[in-house]
């Protein structure tokens, strides 16, 4: 069994993962929260994480790309919950 300090260690390692920016967090809260309060918890995160033809990418990555991709997702989500 791993001794206190090595869990430590352990659960604190620097993430190599480059950091969002406030604005892409901001995009990223925003799309998020909208989609699943549309869609569902489950249909969200699909619909957010797979690639979609359509919109020419991930739907997240393009929401936390610029304000124009994030409202090109909102209004994709627009379509998906009014039909």
């Amino acid at each position: 069994m791993a001794s206190p300090r090595e869990c430590a260690e352990l659960s604190f390692r620097k993430s190599v993962a480059p950091r969002l920016s406030p604005a892409e967090a901001r995009r990223q809260g925003q799309i998020t929260h909208l989609a699943f309060l549309l869609l569902g918890r489950e249909p969200a995160m699909a619909f957010l994480n797979d690639d979609n033809a359509r919109l020419g990418g991930r739907p997240l990555d393009l929401a936390m790309a610029s304000e124009e991709g994030c409202a090109d997702i909102e209004a994709e989500l627009g379509r998906l919950t009014c039909r």
